[in-house]
């Protein structure tokens, strides 16, 4: 055993490609051979810290687990599970979470969950406690998955900051969101951020994804870390970062300002693989460089076109689709991709991303109209309404504006405009904001006197995290609904679904009244996590 967690302690130290070469020479080494087969012979004879430090070490060392060697030690653990302390169980949960699922591990697995539950009262050691975790996994029952919460959230006040790491991504394997813990331990890493690693950052924000936990102070804690320290890491590690938040939905402002003017000062860096990552965070985020619009967008331009020989047609449609969502038209790039092979190929291929594929173009083709710079307001907008019936979601809306209005003439919903936009309510003014004007169902025409009020009901998750700021597709579309004629008004629909109905209606009024209404994008929510 000695021998064993010796190797494997200098093993793990070693980078990745001197462990490839090492791994041989030790596999190779008649030593180990005789180690293994003696290891065999002596296993139930062995003490339980020596059994489970042996597993430990071999599993880690890359002994295959199909090996008569690997299975005899998992079903001698099992004989003497009821005789390992809690030390030696926390190394074994530790082995089996690297193990996959077969007869033996499974048996093993489910007896240490059992075991795990009788003695959980005793375990005060969270780290302990986080290796059960891990082991227990998500198939775990979930009453034990609310002991080992409860268990850790006893012993929180005495959590550390390697320790809220790895409780962190304990929560990951047991697929379980404890938001007590999840916060606890990211004011631990909020606190000590500074002493993580890059691969411990990348992974806090896979698992709150993972595990649909959003936390705005950490993103900004976070965020603000790599920003400040923004010259000390590889464009290459930014990218990373900027591709997890945009996962998550989080605009780290200004971070992705401080890479943009590193794209427009050298942008050779941009291999095809980080182009398009570029691309689809900053779309997707809706973040234009303020002074550097036209600069960021040509060296965006310029980068893709120099691609353009060896882009896949898929990959040329999301390049193209991300800048058409910010409002900017690659021409040269549209070109290619609006040629008939290119467009035949994308729409025409039975893959599960045809509708996908179908939705990117069809934005594509309004943005080369609508966002043209010889587009005008049209005279004569054709809609039409998609049906008298208003989802649940709006039957609350309806029902607040009839009472404020009057009568449903004065307005109309679930409306359908060209380009295959919709909108959930129409209403009509003067210019100045002071009347509403009854809706003519054949009366399509634009009236310069006649102001045209969009309301969309959009949920949360429209908006990046923490605030009002429309993400990428919904900035698109009060864009075009702009062009269109349109003054666009924004409801976040969880929050007025929880207003009375006097609420609604005030709150409604205010949208319709307001002459130098608040554009949306800049309100911040205040209970933002």
């Amino acid at each position: 055993t000695n021998c064993l967690t010796t190797v494997w302690r200098l093993f793990k130290n070693l980078s990745e490609d001197q462990q490839r070469y090492e791994k041989q020479l030790i596999f190779e080494h008649p030593a180990f051979v005789n180690l293994c087969q003696q290891l065999l012979r002596d296993s139930r004879r062995m003490t339980r810290g020596d059994l489970v430090f042996s597993l430990h070490a071999v599993v880690n060392l890359g002994v295959p687990q199909n090996t008569l060697l690997v299975q005899t030690l998992v079903r001698v653990c099992q004989e003497k599970l009821n005789q390992l302390d809690n030390r030696c169980i926390s190394v074994l949960a530790t082995t089996l979470a690297g193990l996959d699922k077969d007869k033996n591990v499974s048996a093993l697995q489910a007896g240490l969950q059992l075991l795990v539950e009788q003695r959980l009262p005793s375990i005060r050691d969270i780290f302990i406690l986080q290796n059960l975790m891990k082991c227990v996994g998500e198939d775990a029952p979930v009453f034990l998955k609310k002991k080992l919460e409860m268990a850790v959230l006893k012993e929180i006040d005495h959590l550390t900051f390697p320790n809220a790491l790895r409780v962190f991504l304990a929560l990951v394997a047991m697929n379980y969101c404890s938001i007590p813990i999840l916060n606890a331990c990211s004011k631990k890493i909020q606190e000590n951020v500074h002493d993580a690693p890059f691969r411990q950052l990348i992974l806090i924000l896979e698992a709150c994804y993972t595990l649909q936990y959003r936390n705005v102070k950490l993103f900004s804690a976070l965020a603000d870390y790599v920003n400040s320290t923004a010259c000390l890491w590889d464009k290459r590690q930014i990218i990373l970062f900027l591709s997890a938040f945009e996962t998550l939905g989080f605009q780290p402002r200004e971070l992705m300002g401080i890479f943009a003017e590193k794209v427009t000062e050298d942008p050779e860096f941009l291999n095809l693989k980080n182009l398009l990552i570029v691309l689809r965070v900053y779309s997707r985020l809706n973040y234009v460089p303020r002074g550097q619009k036209h600069l960021f967008f040509e060296t965006l331009h310029s980068c893709l076109n120099k691609y353009l020989p060896q882009i896949s047609n898929t990959e040329l449609l999301k390049a193209v689709y991300s800048l058409c969502i910010l409002g900017s038209l690659p021409h040269r790039a549209l070109d290619e991709l609006l040629q008939k092979d290119s467009r035949d190929e994308l729409l025409l291929s039975d893959d599960l991303y045809k509708e996908q594929k179908e939705m990117m173009f069809r934005c594509v083709k309004a943005c080369m109209e609508l966002d043209s710079p010889s587009f005008t307001k049209p005279a004569f907008v054709l809609t039409q309404n998609f049906s008298s019936l208003v989802s649940l979601n709006l039957r609350r809306a309806r029902e607040a504006l009839i009472e404020l209005l009057g009568d449903e003439n004065m307005f109309r919903q679930n409306v359908r405009l060209p380009y295959k936009y919709h909108i959930d309510f129409e209403i009509r003014m003067d210019s100045d904001r002071k009347k509403v004007l009854p809706i003519s169902a054949t009366d399509d025409h634009v009236d310069s006197s006649v102001l045209r009020l969009a309301f969309l009901f959009v949920p949360l998750s429209a908006f990046c995290v923490g605030t009002m700021h429309p993400q990428g597709k919904l900035a698109m579309k009060k864009r075009h609904l702009n062009k269109l004629g349109y003054h666009v008004i924004l409801v976040l629909n969880k929050k007025f679904q929880e207003m009375t109905k006097e609420d609604a209606v005030e709150f409604l009024k205010g949208k319709i009244y307001s002459e130098n209404a608040l554009p949306i994008s800049e309100v911040t929510m205040q209970d933002n996590n």
